[in-house]
């Protein structure tokens, strides 16, 4: 079953896409939760429209997420946690990250950020989806904090 995508969803597509799923999946969930609608010729024939009217909006987006990636590659990000040696009391996850990058001045929702869940000191590196084209390796360390 083909539908059109109404959002992005993760593991699956991103807005706008044409993407191949089960009919249970389409039917069942994506459709009435409002992620996609069938891709019906009439459909996609609206859609190669709106993408044509898009380009133009959307080579300005993607402009912009680069440059917000040079900046964000530029920042150095440094997350004190309760430690214990090298172990961690509790866990460093991607709200974390967000929070350490808005006390740095840039506001990334935290739903774009992929760390995963960190619970030792040292240096990792957290990918953030800037836009579907734009996705930007972020290196973190985190250090225990002093008493």
């Amino acid at each position: 079953m083909e539908i059109i995508l109404k959002k992005d969803v993760q593991n699956l597509g991103f807005k706008d896409d044409v993407v191949s799923v089960k009919p249970g999946y389409g039917r069942n969930y994506l459709i009435p939760q409002g992620y996609a609608q069938m891709a019906t010729p009439s459909a996609k024939k609206v859609l190669a429209e709106n993408l044509k009217q898009k380009a133009h909006k959307e080579a300005k987006i993607v402009s912009d997420a680069k440059a917000l990636a040079e900046t964000l590659k530029a920042i150095e990000i440094k997350i004190a946690a309760k430690a214990g040696g090298e172990k961690l009391f509790g866990s460093i996850t991607n709200i974390d990250i967000a929070e350490a990058l808005e006390k740095a001045g840039q506001n990334i929702d935290r739903k774009f950020i992929t760390s995963g869940i960190v619970k030792r000191t040292g240096k990792y590196t957290a990918s953030v989806r800037l836009h579907r084209d734009v996705i930007v390796e972020l290196p973190y360390e985190i250090v225990a904090e002093k008493a």
